[in-house]
């Protein structure tokens, strides 16, 4: 299904029905998401039975797009670690595409699960995608050596808004998947397939 045809009471990948309330909330969020991304996301569909948590869901992500603290392509990076590692195959999917819209290079964000053999990657990014996946583990498995190195590279508050972001991301991903939603088809629109690291989600 082509993500421009998405709407909210269409049938989607879910382990809980896509017949949402048509409340205020789930209306104004539909609309607001049709405009900015030419469709309605299914997390808002999959959260839209209980008008508190959608409410909170789009406050939280309203806070965080406020972020600007740590560089665009390293916290694309972080997000698609802490995605893949968990086995987010619609948080892959949105996140490849968004990080288009960045200039990230979409090599990069193609070798994220094999980021450890991959020669694409700075000793920054290593660092940034080492503590995605660190902090993503559980229980999680942060050293001191990597906050050290971070820090010294990003500062206190970028390195910060790292953390927060991976927590974020986490937060996402594990609502997804539990939901059970699979890829919508935005990276489909990019100009390089996101194939990699789909499957590599795919199979978790």
């Amino acid at each position: 299904m082509s993500p421009t045809s998405n709407e909210p009471d269409r049938s989607i990948s879910t382990r809980i029905t896509s017949a949402v309330p048509s409340t205020l909330t789930n209306r104004a969020m539909a609309a607001f998401s049709r405009r900015r991304y030419g469709a309605v996301l299914d997390p808002l569909v999959a959260v839209g039975h209980h008008g508190k948590v959608t409410r909170t869901y789009a406050l939280t992500e309203l806070g965080v797009s406020g972020w600007k603290a740590l560089d665009p392509g390293l916290k694309s990076l972080a997000v698609m670690a802490a995605s893949v590692a968990i086995g987010c195959t619609w948080c892959v999917d949105f996140g490849y595409w968004e990080a288009q819209h960045e200039h990230m290079d979409p090599g990069k964000l193609h070798d994220v699960p094999a980021w450890r053999s991959s020669e694409r990657f700075t000793e920054l990014e290593r660092d940034v995608l080492a503590l995605a996946e660190a902090e993503t583990a559980t229980p999680p498995s942060v050293d001191d050596d990597l906050v050290a190195r971070l820090i010294a590279a990003l500062g206190e508050e970028a390195f910060t808004e790292l953390v927060a972001i991976v927590a974020v991301e986490n937060l996402r991903s594990r609502i997804n998947s539990a939901m059970g939603l699979g890829a919508q088809g935005f990276s489909d629109r990019c100009e390089v397939p996101l194939g990699g690291a789909l499957a590599e989600v795919g199979e978790q």
